[in-house]
């Protein structure tokens, strides 16, 4: 149960995937919870954010191809004081900028690297006048194109203490220079800092995917209902895609920048659609087209950003500003919209609302602090999306506390259900079978139950070593009593003679009607000269009988029977049929009314 207030199901259909995924989520922010004390435990770092120095151009290159500015005095005026190496004053269009500071000398290193949490947009580090680092790639007028937002990771040699370090930036962006965080640290520490501060995003990513995936399949299951579950499972998939993306352990995984950009372009770019597919769906008056303007607006800006970033028609680093613009005006519309009619939705839905309302203000925090409106800090977006996953789980629980009862009710009246119907199914089914295997003239087993048990019994002989005995019967002149009273009077026969059949022989003995006038008796643990014995007396007892139909006589009707045994005529128990069948026709040609024993 991922999202009631979108849709009732049937509690039966829902509960172990609701119970698994309240259980995950429970788990997870115990992980959370461990993972957020083990990220306070950092190792000894030392932040670079005083006492740089800026100066705006490009520096020109000397005889060797190295920018003379990194071996220029270290007094020179035209290098001017800055905090932090980040968007410089009095800009005015220039898109080269160069920094400078002098490392540290205090601390003992052993592989000392420098950690920066980004650059705005591309960069080469010098150090002693050799280039040590380059990011991106410098055509012969020093720019270039866009390659990503990673962080960046520039080793320096052990004796860099006292050194000034300088860096060429180059960017067409809204921002020029370093961003974030500037630390000098050990290789090893930076490993584990980056994948510290990663680890709680990347389990609220992946929790937002494995809600959207849920939420995903819901929608399939209930597809044909006035509800649906894709607007969650798109705000779910978007914010789980977006988050993992802008986490520092991806790149990682996958040095790919540029793609990870991407990725957290596409999830960002898709937020405001799913949120407008979701009060689309609550709101049914005037204000539906205006929400479906809205997203549909924001659903042909991710479609065309993306695809002229793809085509290279322009970097993908100019289309957020704009999507910044956008979303800002958009929240507030949307704000204007449902502020009115808040009332008209029920404490799930506010709660749902007021998840991603907590989600838009940390993205306009984010979207400040990335454009300089406020000073630099790690916005925790993914809390935003945390709590929209808590929101879920909190509704689902409360929705299941209170359907526990009516799926009791629903379970124990599926259970009657089920027991009556497979009772008048088993019902049904003895019936099948007793029509399958019986004649319905004479009331006796037929042909195909015959076949079945010969085998049976042919099995069971061999395994056992007792004697099988089959007699074959055959009503004599039965065509002569068909043609001189009819049919009635020879069905009224075979009734009578099979009802005969059924009072001589042993109860353990299997009679069958075969077709027509023929039968057959199979006998277990019977050995033929018995069975001779036993057939004799019935041919007396039938030649004393007189038959009638309907008040008028039909005569006496005699029978002719052959006997064949295992293993007395046979190695085989199966071959008893052919036989049986030669030693009738033996007792046919003797004259009829007569036994025969296969010989």
């Amino acid at each position: 149960m991922v999202a009631p207030i979108l849709a009732r199901r049937e509690p039966r259909v829902e509960e172990r995937h609701m119970r698994q995924f309240i259980c995950l989520s429970w788990r997870v922010m115990l992980a959370l919870f461990l993972l957020c004390l083990l990220a306070s435990a950092q190792a000894s770092t030392i932040s670079l954010t005083d006492d740089w120095e800026y100066r705006w151009g490009d520096s020109p290159l000397d005889g060797t191809g190295t920018p003379a500015w990194v071996s220029g005095p270290p007094d020179d005026t035209a290098w001017q004081a800055i905090g932090f190496p980040s968007n410089p004053p009095d800009r005015d269009g220039q898109r080269h900028a160069w920094f400078r500071t002098v490392l540290p000398t205090d601390g003992e290193w052993r592989d000392p690297v420098l950690y920066i949490y980004s650059v705005d947009l591309l960069t080469e580090v010098y150090l002693e006048g050799q280039r040590i680092y380059r990011y991106g790639d410098f055509d012969e007028r020093g720019e270039g194109r866009f390659a990503g937002w990673p962080w960046h990771m520039i080793e320096l040699p052990r004796d860099f203490a006292g050194k000034p370090l300088y860096f060429r930036v180059y960017s067409d962006y809204t921002d020029i220079g370093l961003w974030g965080e500037i630390k000098l640290m050990e290789r090893a520490d930076l490993f584990g800092y980056l994948l510290r501060h990663s680890a709680v995003d990347l389990i609220i990513g992946l929790l937002c995917l494995l809600l959207a995936l849920l939420a995903g399949v819901f929608n399939v299951i209930q597809t044909g209902t006035r509800y649906n579950f894709a607007p969650v499972a798109l705000f779910a998939f978007a914010s789980g895609i977006m988050i993992l993306a802008d986490t520092q352990a991806s790149q990682m995984l996958i040095d790919r920048p540029l793609l990870w950009d991407y990725l957290s372009a596409c999830g960002y770019y898709t937020l405001p659609v799913a949120i407008g597919l979701l009060l689309e769906h609550w709101y049914t008056d005037t204000r539906t087209r205006l929400i479906r303007r809205i997203w549909q607006c924001h659903l042909l800006y991710l479609l065309a950003a993306l695809g002229a970033a793809l085509t290279g028609w322009v970097n993908l680093s100019t289309t957020f500003p704009v999507f910044d613009l956008l979303l800002v005006v958009s929240l507030g519309l949307l704000t204007t919209i449902i502020a009115p009619r808040l009332r008209q939705l029920d404490a799930e839905q506010k709660a749902i609302l007021a998840s991603h309302a907590l989600f838009g203000l940390l993205l306009v925090a984010d979207m400040a602090v990335a454009h300089g409106v406020l000073p630099w800090w790690r916005v925790p977006v993914s809390i935003g999306a945390l709590i929209f996953v808590l929101a879920i789980v909190a509704i689902s629980l409360f929705e299941y506390s209170r359907t526990h009862k009516e799926l009791k009710r629903l379970n124990l009246r599926l259970e009657q259900e089920v027991a009556q119907r497979t009772g008048e199914l088993q019902t049904l089914v003895k019936r099948l079978e007793t029509f399958s295997y019986t004649d319905p003239l004479t009331g006796l087993h037929n042909r195909r139950y015959f076949a079945e048990l010969l085998e049976q019994s042919a099995a069971q002989a061999r395994r056992q070593g007792y004697p099988l005995t089959l007699v074959m019967i055959d009503i004599d002149h039965f065509k002569r009593i068909n043609d001189l009273y009819g049919h009635e009077a020879g069905d009224s026969v075979l009734a009578a003679i099979a009802s005969r059949l059924t009072q001589h022989f042993r109860e353990a003995d299997v009679i069958c009607r075969l077709g027509g006038e023929e039968f057959a008796v199979l006998m277990h643990d019977t050995e033929a000269s018995d069975v001779q014995e036993r057939t004799q007396a019935l041919l007396e007892t039938l030649a004393c009988t007189v038959h009638h139909h309907q008040e008028t006589p039909v005569g006496t009707v005699t029978i002719s029977c052959g006997i064949a045994s295992y293993p007395l005529h046979a190695d085989d128990p199966l071959a008893l049929v052919g036989l049986a069948d030669k030693a009738l026709y033996t007792a046919k040609h003797a004259g009829r009314a007569r036994t025969h024993i296969y010989a």
